[in-house]
């Protein structure tokens, strides 16, 4: 199948978002499907307001609709709600095409963190987004019942999953990331930013040390206020395998994820996760044997991140292998509203005899000042 990714996030970028549709666009190219990708990386962009590692896309209509010209991809999903997710919505709507979405941020939680904007006005752009998809694609079912509470339509199952080679509970001969820290270490991963929740991990009253790993517009002010907890900036590859398999206690504070990938990587390392009871987390760790969840989303983080000391880091690493991103790329393609024979071919055969037919008084033009 041709299948077309239009997305906002996408590498350089650093999160849960641009790891699930690398990872997916991999898994679709090795099972034989054609991927064509429309990310910020192709287009010139200005950092995004309040977060300057996020690079946002300008002038992109035009180069987008090019795209999928060249492209006359068979299925088409719009990974996001940003210039480019805009334009690959608009075309997708003048020209009549089916096309599937997916929510993976909680978005307008996102801006009424930053921005003084009531969440109804984020959900109505989303509902309005999300509107005329086929399938809108959401990870886990807590967020399936929540956005159909908020009027949201069509919405099915997407999983997610882990690379468990990468991460995984033994890493002998590596240098011991954690050296000269007291024990017990706790560790958070991700963007170190308001609506992750970050000081609601660094603000409780725990043994050891806190680590936070990751980048973010957050980092120097909450270094500043928690000079005990260490910041290490970003990390990748091994050495990010290294802190999460080094940890004690993976702590997840984020309200506002749909998912929370690091969840799971810190799982295959052996890692049992404390968190609360918000979308991913509550669909993941009940009765997994790999973490525990707080009371609710304002207290018990503690107790949860002290209970989860107690965990069989073996039974943690079980628990993660269930899940693989193979399972998840064939969920992506179940998921994907195809172009059906023969209307699809007819409408690209259409739309290339159209182009043909405009150029050709551009070049009878130039042919008759030529003689």
């Amino acid at each position: 199948m041709r299948i077309l990714l239009a997305t906002d996030a996408w590498e350089p970028q650093v999160n849960g978002v641009v790891r699930t549709l690398t990872r997916v666009v991999g898994e679709l190219k090795a099972m034989g499907h054609a991927v064509e990708v429309i990310s910020p990386d192709q287009f010139k962009t200005f950092p995004l307001p309040t977060y300057a590692e996020i690079k946002v896309a300008i002038g992109v209509y035009e180069p987008v609709q090019e795209r999928f010209k060249a492209f006359e991809p068979e299925a088409i999903h719009i990974a996001t709600e940003g210039p480019i997710g805009l334009a690959a919505r608009r075309i997708c709507v003048e020209w009549k095409l089916p096309f599937t979405t997916s929510y993976h941020t909680r978005f307008p939680e996102y801006v009424s963190a930053r921005l003084p904007l009531p969440l109804a006005a984020g959900y109505a752009y989303m509902k309005w987004f999300h509107k005329p998809s086929g399938r809108l694609m959401v990870a886990t079912p807590t967020m399936r019942d929540e956005l159909a509470q908020h009027g949201f339509r069509n919405i099915s199952s997407w999983s997610r999953g882990v690379d468990t080679d990468i991460f995984h509970p033994d890493h002998a001969g590596d240098p011991d990331v954690y050296s000269g820290l007291a024990r017990p270490i706790f560790l958070s991963v991700g963007r170190v930013a308001v609506e992750k929740n970050i000081e609601a991990f660094l603000g409780l009253d725990l043994p050891g040390t806190k680590v936070v790993v990751g980048p973010g517009p957050q980092k120097d002010e909450l270094a500043a206020k928690y000079p005990k907890a260490v910041f290490t900036g970003a990390k990748s590859g091994r050495e990010l395998a290294a802190y999460f398999a080094g940890a004690d206690v993976f702590v997840f504070p984020s309200l506002t994820d749909t998912f929370g990938l690091v969840i799971l990587e810190a799982m295959a390392s052996g890692t049992p996760v404390a968190a609360y009871p918000a979308p991913g987390p509550i669909d993941i760790i009940p009765n997994s044997g790999a973490g525990n969840l707080a009371a609710s989303a304002t207290e018990g983080l503690r107790e949860a991140c002290l209970e989860a000391l107690t965990l069989d880091r073996k039974q943690v690493r079980a628990f993660a292998e269930k899940f693989s991103w193979r399972a998840c790329a064939e969920d992506f393609v179940r998921n994907l509203q195809p172009y059906p024979e023969p209307e699809k071919t007819r409408f690209w055969r259409r739309l290339r005899r159209l182009a043909r037919v405009r150029r050709r008084p551009v070049a009878l033009a130039a042919g008759s000042g030529a003689r």
